[in-house]
C-alpha cells in the first residue's frame, strides 16, 4: 500500500491511500476522480512512501492528514526537496506497481 501526496502550483495538498500508485496518480493526472483532486487540478506527485497493509496505510494517512499545513511542507520537501512531479520516475522504473 502507498501513502501519497498531490499538489498543485500553490500548492495545495492532497493526502490519498492507494494500492497501485501509478494508475491512481495517473487517474489524477487525468482528472477521471471527481472530488477535490479534479477541483483544485491536484496533478502533481509531491510524496509518497510504502506501508505495510491496508490499516497502517489508512492509520499513516490519517496521521498525515492531521499534520499542520506547515509539518506537511517539510516532510515533502525533506522526501522531495525540488518538489519535482515524481510520476516518471515511479511509472518509469516500476516501483510502485503493486497488484
Amino acid at each position: 500500500m502507498f501513502v501519497y501526496i498531490m499538489a498543485n502550483h500553490r500548492p495545495t495538498l492532497y493526502t490519498g491511500v492507494t494500492n497501485n500508485l501509478i494508475k491512481r496518480v495517473w487517474q489524477h493526472k487525468q482528472e477521471l476522480i471527481e472530488g477535490f483532486t479534479k477541483k483544485y487540478h491536484l496533478h502533481k506527485l509531491v510524496y509518497y512512501e510504502t506501508v505495510e497493509g491496508e490499516l497502517q496505510a489508512i492509520v499513516r494517512e490519517k496521521q498525515i492528514k492531521d499534520m499542520n499545513r506547515q509539518s506537511k511542507l517539510k516532510m515533502i520537501w525533506k522526501f522531495n526537496p525540488d518538489t519535482h512531479d515524481l510520476y516518471e520516475s515511479i511509472s518509469d522504473s516500476g516501483q510502485a506497481r503493486m497488484t
